[in-house]
């Protein structure tokens, strides 16, 4: 528990910036999740730095607080309404909710329309920036006065400059948020007004005059010194030194936000994450990597050496079956560690296709026997449920691999006096704005079967037949375990996701603790259907294109139809690809 007493930082996090208030503009920034997610959060961490480097700035932090404990700054204990500028970091759906009751339990009116037109403590700027807004921005829109649409290093510097000249000026709300609108990467929820049909859709998007019709995404080109963990705590997460290696993904998953939104991928360069590894304190012998999916084999390898040299050990969240080199299964047999965890995400070859996974049984098998005769003997593998066109025949060819895999593997261990343990972790598939499986329905849903029964229940049912499937496979296969999710969890996500701005009184509600989730949406006369059951048409126009992530128009839809033809997207070239329009124009797919 973080208690509250002069500050509520851990007595063993380094790296805290403290900084005093007398001639400086307050600036509270708000992580709506427990302190152990914030620490571990390097975007969290690189915007603190980054606003902090203002000299005319103090900027403290806030995590989602005990069920007993007030709402205090982590650095000095100062309440949330002794800040005239309101930051918020937002990662993931799940967080809407909380940051609307933060807002309320902090003694900030949640809804930007009820603030004063003056800013100061008590009626603050509120600022929301992170994936979980430049995927999404609507459903937490009617809580902020300013988005910031891409990376903080691209758009923060210049947005903050502004800020202080115009706490100068003297500037009030509608003034400063007008000249905000006007900064690349700066979004003005009420500056742009959307319009529903009929039939609850988007029918056009408005911009007040003068500003873009749509936001344009910010991003960096390079760094000197990839991002890394500069506060570090025992009570993180993951309990480790980070370190970036690059922003995303070349591979271009069909169902990966992050694959897309951060596009063009971009690998850092050996130098800069030497560096990073340099800045690393002398006591830390832990280090995870982030990226390690997109990084080539060389870079892996060279990173390897340089740990082996410095003897550290590393961790990751997730390896590529494909990009297993002798060298780095040498570091992390060395690292000691026990489990990894490798994503196949479709059950079946099949599946792997439609969602342009491009990694083969045999890359799989391979990859476990290596990890296993390193002395790794617990197996992770993330798959997902609901995918586009997935029968009980994927998952019985999910079962056999499953089976020849522990024939593999079990001789191995027994050399060394082990046992082997395989975890299937199952996920239930969310549609995702901006990837090409945005189109489609939450449960797996055929387009005919979501139009005739208009309701998330054949959704919710489908998902849980399918996990009793997978039950009753993995239960014949000793050493073999099941983890699943929750249905009905994931079904809040799938609405968040594809969420508007009248999902605001819902998220608040919820946050607030006055409604669960479908007391809230039938409070509000909404249903989960229409956000995330019901199967988008072609050219239909999303609450999301207000920004602009520089996708052709067409492209993602494309991209669907070599799905359901099978086909196979190479990986992006940077080169010289110009298939989504994002690198050198737009080529016909």
């Amino acid at each position: 528990m973080i208690k509250a007493t002069l500050s509520n930082i851990p007595v063993s996090e380094t790296g805290t910036i403290r900084k005093k208030w007398k001639g400086r503009l307050p600036v509270a920034l708000l992580y709506p999740n427990i302190y152990s997610l914030a620490i571990s959060n390097l975007g969290f961490q690189l915007v603190y730095s980054l606003i902090n480097a203002q000299p005319d700035i103090v900027c403290e932090r806030f995590v989602y607080p005990d069920s007993d404990q007030p709402l205090r700054s982590l650095e000095s204990n100062h309440p949330l309404t002794d800040f005239a500028i309101v930051c918020v970091s937002v990662s993931f759906e799940h967080d809407f909710p909380r940051l609307a009751g933060m807002l309320a339990a902090g003694g900030i009116a949640p809804m930007a329309a009820d603030r004063a037109s003056d800013i100061a403590p008590g009626s603050p700027l509120v600022i929301m920036g992170g994936v979980g807004v430049f995927m999404n921005p609507e459903p937490i829109a009617p809580f902020t006065d300013l988005m910031v649409i891409g990376e903080a290093e691209a758009v923060l510097p210049e947005l903050f400059l502004l800020l202080s000249r115009a706490r100068k000026s003297g500037a009030d709300r509608d003034a400063l948020l007008r000249q905000c609108g006007l900064v690349r990467g700066c979004y003005v929820p009420s500056l742009y007004s959307p319009t529903y049909g009929d039939d609850g859709r988007v029918e056009r998007i408005t911009a007040e005059p003068g500003l873009p019709e749509r936001v344009e995404r910010m991003t960096i080109t390079t760094t000197s010194c990839a991002a890394h963990s500069m506060q570090l705590s025992p009570a993180a997460e993951l309990g480790m030194y980070m370190i970036e290696l690059g922003r995303g993904c070349s591979r271009g998953c069909r169902f990966c936000a992050a694959g897309f939104i951060y596009r063009p991928p971009r690998l850092w360069t050996k130098e800069a994450i030497l560096c990073a590894l340099n800045e690393r304190p002398a006591h830390v012998d832990k280090v995870g990597l982030l990226g390690m999916e997109m990084a080539s084999s060389d870079t892996l390898d060279h990173i390897a050496a340089t740990l082996q040299e410095q003897q550290c050990a590393l961790s990751f969240s997730s390896l590529r079956a494909d990009r297993i080199s002798p060298q780095l299964i040498t570091l992390l047999a060395d690292s000691g560690l026990k489990s990894v965890a490798i994503a196949p995400d479709g059950a079946s070859e099949r599946l792997r296709r439609i969602i342009n996974k491009g990694l083969s049984e045999a890359d799989l098998l391979d990859a476990a026997t290596r990890l296993v005769e390193a002395g790794i003997v617990h197996l992770k593998l993330y798959v997902m449920i609901g995918l586009p066109t997935e029968t009980n025949e994927d998952f019985d060819e999910l079962a056999r691999m499953l089976a020849r895999m522990r024939k593999l593997l079990l001789p191995v261990a027994r050399k060394q006096g082990r046992m082997v343990e395989i975890t299937l972790s199952v996920n239930s598939f969310v549609p995702k704005p901006w990837t090409s499986f945005q189109y489609l329905s939450f449960g797996g849903l055929d387009r005919n079967t979501a139009l005739a029964r208009k309701n998330s229940s054949a959704a919710l049912l489908a998902l849980k037949q399918k996990i009793r499937y997978l039950r009753r496979m993995v239960n014949k296969l000793p050493n073999v375990r099941l983890k699943v999710d929750r249905p009905e969890r994931v079904l809040e996500q799938a609405v968040f996701s594809r969420g508007d701005r009248r999902l605001a009184g819902v998220l608040l509600d919820m946050g607030i603790g006055k409604y669960s989730f479908k007391q809230a949406m039938k409070a509000h006369g909404l249903t989960s259907w229409e956000y995330a059951v019901r199967p988008r048409e072609a050219d239909e126009l999303m609450c999301w294109q207000v920004l602009d992530h520089g996708i052709k128009d067409g492209y993602l839809y494309r991209e669907l139809e070599r799905a359901y033809r099978l086909q196979a997207t190479s990986p992006c070239d940077t080169s010289r690809c110009r298939r989504c329009g994002i690198c050198h124009g737009t080529l016909e797919a």
